[in-house]
């Protein structure tokens, strides 16, 4: 059966029979623009356009920023990168949930969250929270923010 991934870096979507690169446990990278690590999907998963990208690590630091952050945010990877996510995105979530603390915790996706986005220096803006825990080792999560139409 296939496994479906996703790279934070680019959106770009690919399916593999292998879960790692070739015969060593390295993770996959993203065969389109080389980022060193893709996340892997239960099931297809098609960002927005417009989505944003944040790879966070176990402690919620931002470790990437990919497709989609500088333009929901205006910050660039040099105000992002080693910062923890709440300074950064502030994210609320309407249901009142930790869903970043749930998808670590649990290690499942949490999808289709209702959330509001107070970026560091900007206005505060409606977004959907789609997030996905790293099945790895190191742990992790990548947030995708799609805004609000």
């Amino acid at each position: 059966m296939a496994v479906h991934y996703i790279c934070p870096n680019c959106g770009n979507r690919t399916s593999s029979l292998d879960r790692s690169a070739g015969f060593r446990r390295e993770p996959k990278g993203c065969d389109k623009c080389g980022f060193g690590f893709i996340f892997e999907l239960l099931d297809d998963y098609y960002p927005a356009p417009d989505a944003a990208f944040f790879v966070c690590d176990r402690e919620r630091r931002v470790i990437a920023c990919g497709r989609g952050s500088r333009e929901l945010t205006g910050l660039g990877d040099e105000r992002v990168i080693g910062r923890p996510l709440g300074d950064v995105l502030g994210l609320e979530f309407d249901s009142g949930d930790d869903a970043v603390g749930t998808a670590l915790e649990w290690g499942v996706r949490v999808l289709e969250k209702q959330v509001t986005v107070n970026a560091e220096g900007d206005l505060p803006a409606r977004a959907v929270a789609d997030l996905f825990p790293a099945y790895d080792d190191d742990g992790g999560v990548l947030v995708v923010l799609t805004p609000a139409k």
